[in-house]
């Protein structure tokens, strides 16, 4: 298992060098970043919104519930609802979710591209294939990433100020959200999730990529590319927070 991960890193670092390469006409490369834009960032927006909205609103309710002593000021709720929006559902949770959304289409889009040898046939043409599918795809997600996560902190706070109404006062949750600010909370997240798009986009192109078979095989790497891209973030949260936050 040691070797086969040993290899598989090998043929993705040579992979992202054969993806980070000058494109060969730059219109074409702009045309098709500003699709994958809409594709897999625009369109990721509505589930943005959801998700947060609801997580914000659970995560004020648990926080309603378990702070009763009083000794912790009645602020807290909205403080703490802050904090782990800004520190960690909006930049890692919701990586995790858009690896599902986005690593998924990406991976089976890539791999049904393989398995009916339209990859084959732009190398055929002398065009480089890695370069021309989805080098537009890792810049376009990792310059959009920002806005979603921005949006996520956002939406998750509307959600929670929507539900203070009937589990706290407004006045102390708004209070609490703006108490003891730290910007640099903010930056961190929008840092951690250029890392994680960049990984979201890369591996499933990867796992898509070197399909071998028909549609089962691309079901299993959209699978794979999932599972993967999940693990890789979560490991990346643990180096990014020892090294953004210590």
């Amino acid at each position: 298992m040691i070797i086969s991960s040993i290899k598989s890193f090998g043929r993705y670092c040579m992979f992202m060098t054969q993806v980070f390469r000058l494109p060969d006409k730059w219109s074409v490369f702009a045309r098709s970043m500003v699709n994958e834009i809409s594709k897999l960032g625009v369109d990721s927006i509505p589930l943005v919104i959801i998700i947060s909205i609801f997580i914000g609103a659970v995560i004020t309710i648990q926080m309603t519930i378990n702070i009763v002593s009083p000794l912790i000021p009645s602020y807290s709720t909205g403080l703490a609802t802050r904090e782990i929006l800004l520190l960690e559902f909006s930049s890692s949770i919701m990586s995790l979710i858009l690896a599902g959304k986005v690593g998924s289409n990406i991976a089976s889009e890539i791999g049904t591209m393989r398995v009916t040898e339209q990859i084959d046939a732009l190398d055929i043409m002398g065009i480089n294939s890695a370069n021309f599918i989805v080098l537009p795809k890792i810049i376009g997600f990792v310059l959009f990433v920002p806005v979603l996560c921005i949006l996520s902190m956002f939406m998750g706070l509307v959600g929670g100020w929507c539900i203070a109404e009937f589990t706290t006062s407004i006045e102390n949750y708004t209070f609490g959200i703006q108490s003891f600010f730290n910007e640099w909370f903010v930056w961190y997240g929008i840092i951690k999730t250029y890392f994680f798009a960049f990984i979201i986009t890369s591996v499933p192109a990867y796992y898509g990529y070197f399909v071998k078979g028909g549609a089962l095989e691309v079901g299993k790497a959209s699978t794979n590319a999932v599972v993967s891209s999940s693990i890789l973030i979560l490991l990346a949260d643990v180096v990014l927070t020892k090294l953004l936050l210590q």
